[in-house]
């Protein structure tokens, strides 16, 4: 989602502040304790890095991003990603209530394969911004919710300079209070969301590039706010949805979001622990969004605004934790981003990717477009600074249990420290990039606190990803493995 300038930007975010003032008073605190990790089907630990697939889809025509296959290969050679949060819509899958648009998921697929051709994890995010466009006659604003499950019940919409003001407009607020069913009018609307996300289950279940789901993108509650939403019709959907996906994919990993206003800025989340009815090990993931508060007031990175926007960092990092916890999941951060002509903002990126190293979690940034925003300086897929930033050195997959992630920019060297689990097998899997390794890799690894040298390691120029094997001492045995430059 794309931010505001400060002059602009206020007026919405006091309004916003009114209605989550009672959140984190509310708010369970929990210790945070080990991390969690999303695993693959040889138990390793993943860890995904990439881009939000894409804000463009929102107002295409067709409702599909505008990468090209040959735009995916370019995003891997430039910087380096293993993980896309794909953008779908409910108004295109299902135009029609119960007539599901195949034609529309045959396009998604193909695209999905593009990624599935170079590795890449996907995850289908089920987006919405301002519940839809069809809250007003003119369809000025919003993408997400067909027309027929869109009851403003007569209230007005005006289209606003700033977007996000048209989520105060009394018949977005009315559409979302239907869909809810906070006026008790509508309590087929979470029903047939939940089926629509069943049905895109029944398709990609058996895709094993599709990673899992994101059940919504940041919720909004319409009238009702804070733990009183979180904690009431927004799990009522997550519990409905969880188990019609279930009924068709018991492998795919759901992702989960707070509410967006207020949790964005790293207030505490109200969402209560979720079951998951699968065989095995539960599936869910924690799925926030960051976008600091001093920033969406418009201070850059930079400056005496920097110590202001670190603490804020800090601030979600651990209310991010204390919900995790809570969930019993791991953690992945669903957007993030900024212009990238403002001032200080290739540190503030390195700054988000460096916090997610040390919370463990994976990253998709907001998003690929050309549109100053993204990695590309224009159409024409130059890269621009954000390539350069998001084109580092990370673990694509750790044999075992994770223990320490680190990449340190200055020395350079990217270390890997982790704890055998029994069960997992298969090699690390380490990803450098030629700007950081131009002329190879000096490769080390200890075992139980002493210098030992890898089972087998395997390079592979191409993807650029180094594999190592280490010698098994037994469960609970601790490796690290460092790479420098050589």
């Amino acid at each position: 989602m794309k931010r505001l300038p400060r002059r602009l930007r206020l007026p919405v975010l006091l309004a916003a502040l009114v209605l989550v003032a009672g959140t984190a008073a509310s708010a369970t605190r929990i210790e945070p304790g080990p991390p969690r990790y999303l695993t693959d089907d040889r138990g390793r630990a993943l860890f995904l890095h990439g881009f939000n697939t894409s804000g463009s889809a929102k107002d295409d025509p067709e409702h599909l991003p505008w990468i090209t296959e040959d735009a995916v290969q370019r995003e891997y050679e430039e910087t380096g990603t293993n993980f896309v949060r794909f953008l779908i819509q409910w108004q295109a899958l299902e135009p029609e209530q119960g007539a599901y648009d195949e034609e529309y998921l045959d396009a998604v697929a193909e695209r999905v394969g593009w990624y599935a051709d170079r590795g890449y994890h996907v995850l289908l995010d089920m987006h919405q911004d301002l519940y839809g466009r069809y809250t007003s006659p003119e369809e000025h604003s919003g993408n997400g919710a067909p027309e027929w499950a869109t009851h403003t019940d007569g209230f007005p919409v005006a289209r606003q300079d700033m977007w996000e003001l048209v989520y105060l407009e009394p018949g977005t607020v009315r559409a979302f209070d239907n869909f809810w069913n906070t006026t008790g009018e509508h309590p087929e609307l979470m029903e047939s969301y939940a089926a629509a996300l069943r049905h895109v289950a029944e398709r990609f279940a058996d895709e094993p590039a599709v990673i899992g789901y994101d059940l919504m993108n940041e919720p909004f509650g319409g009238s009702l706010q804070g733990p009183a939403f979180e904690a009431g019709p927004l799990a009522d959907l997550y519990r409905i949805s969880i188990a019609r996906i279930r009924e068709a994919d018991q492998d795919a990993w759901l992702f989960v979001e707070g509410q967006a206003v207020g949790v964005n800025w790293g207030l505490p989340s109200a969402l209560p622990h979720l079951d998951d009815p699968r065989d095995g090990e539960p599936r869910i993931v924690y799925a926030p969004h960051a976008y600091p508060l001093p920033m969406d007031l418009g201070e850059p990175y930079a400056g005496s605004a920097k110590e202001r926007i670190d603490a804020s960092i800090e601030q979600w990092s651990g209310s991010v934790r204390t919900t995790a916890e809570r969930l019993e999941a791991p953690i992945v951060l669903g957007e993030f981003g900024l212009d990238m002509s403002g001032e200080g903002a290739t540190d503030y990126v390195a700054r988000m990717l460096d916090e997610t190293d040390r919370m463990a979690a994976g990253r998709a940034y907001w998003s690929n477009d050309h549109d100053g925003w993204g990695p590309w300086k224009d159409e024409s897929l130059a890269p621009g600074p954000l390539a350069e930033t998001m084109n580092r050195p990370y673990p694509r997959v750790v044999a075992g249990h994770p223990v320490e992630i680190d990449f340190d920019s200055e020395a350079p060297a990217l270390t890997v420290r982790f704890t055998e689990k029994e069960g997992v097998s298969g090699p690390t899997e380490l990803y450098l990039p030629d700007t950081v390794f131009p002329d190879g890799y000096d490769l080390s690894v200890e075992s139980a606190g002493s210098p030992a040298e890898p089972d087998a390691s395997e390079w592979d120029g191409e993807l650029r990803i180094l594999s190592v094997e280490t010698a098994s001492a037994g469960p609970g045995t601790e490796h690290t493995v460092t790479v420098t430059p050589e």
